[in-house]
């Protein structure tokens, strides 16, 4: 792999990143405004699969990758639980509007960059996504706990008493499903030979397990809905985000992809935050220790673990 593809991926991933931490804006405003949080991520989901399947059935190279995708499947080259990879956004997105009351923004955001790093990491040390399996090194190690550090730093003025902390299991399964995510998508890709194909069949996922929980909790519809447009774009974010992880993931691995898109997402906290008047020098002190962590296991040197 050229080193100018490896920075194109891991820009690629940073830029996913900032869209997701946009997204999470968005969608937090829609769900107060709707005073129904699983409501608003149904419909940031749904509106990204309308427009996914509007693209990818008008366009013959779509039609061509679901066709190779379904022909994949048939012959068990790929594996139907490789292709559901989308729960993973539909379990956050759940775990938000269960724990963050409770727990806090600073302690769920940790709490997701930890699995999120931990299950990078193994799956990268077997090889589940493509490409070659990536040893644990020296390197890789400290990168990943620089990363956890830096997250922890970027939030800490944002720490409470949590009143049950044991609420932070589901963001940390979240984020070990986001590491399985990423690997999985990367087999869809190859598979479909398209990625917007793939982010179709994550937001495929992910749209029917939301619509099947706001069935079950039946939260009701509210009485109107908001007119400010930009409110349902988070769809279009998170294509965004899940099509920068899915290109990036056959240049860097799991693990790089994890780390530049939790640098994109604390530069997009920092952008957010100072358009509003509110930035916060740890958040800042986080992009840059994260900016570190990513040099660190970018660096090709270091002893293998064992």
């Amino acid at each position: 792999m050229t080193r100018s593809a490896r920075v194109t991926g891991g820009l690629l991933a940073a830029v996913g990143g900032l869209a997701i931490a946009v997204q999470a804006r968005v969608n937090g405003t829609l769900a107060q405004a709707l005073q129904n949080g699983l409501l608003a991520a149904l419909i940031s989901f749904a509106g990204g699969w309308l427009v996914l399947i509007a693209v990818v059935l008008s366009r013959q190279s779509g039609r061509d990758g679901l066709r190779r995708l379904r022909e994949s499947l048939r012959q068990r080259r790929i594996r139907w639980w490789e292709c559901i990879g989308g729960i993973s956004g539909a379990v956050l997105v759940g775990s938000q509007g269960l724990a963050v009351a409770t727990i806090g923004v600073a302690v769920f955001t940790v709490a997701v960059v930890i699995g999120q790093v931990v299950s990078s990491m193994v799956i990268d040390h077997h090889g589940v996504g493509p490409g070659e399996p990536k040893p644990f090194t020296k390197t890789r190690v400290v990168g990943a706990a620089v990363g956890v550090i830096a997250v922890v730093v970027a939030v800490s003025d944002q720490f409470t008493s949590p009143g049950t902390l044991w609420l932070a299991v589901l963001p940390l399964v979240a984020g070990l499903l986001m590491g399985w995510q990423q690997a999985v998508n990367g087999l869809v890709r190859e598979a479909s030979a398209n990625s917007v194909v793939t982010i179709l069949v994550n937001f495929t996922v992910g749209t029917a397990a939301l619509a099947l929980v706001n069935l079950v909790v039946r939260g009701g519809l509210p009485g109107g809905f908001p007119p400010d447009w930009w409110l349902y774009l988070g769809g279009l974010l998170g294509i965004v985000g899940v099509g920068g992880a899915i290109v990036s993931v056959r240049f860097i691995g799991v693990l790089m992809v994890g780390l530049c898109a939790v640098c994109g997402q604390l530069i997009g906290a920092v952008l957010l935050d100072a358009v509003s008047g509110h930035l916060a020098w740890p958040t800042v002190a986080g992009v840059v220790l994260t900016l570190v962590s990513v040099g660190i296991a970018a660096l090709p040197g270091g002893k293998m673990v064992r």
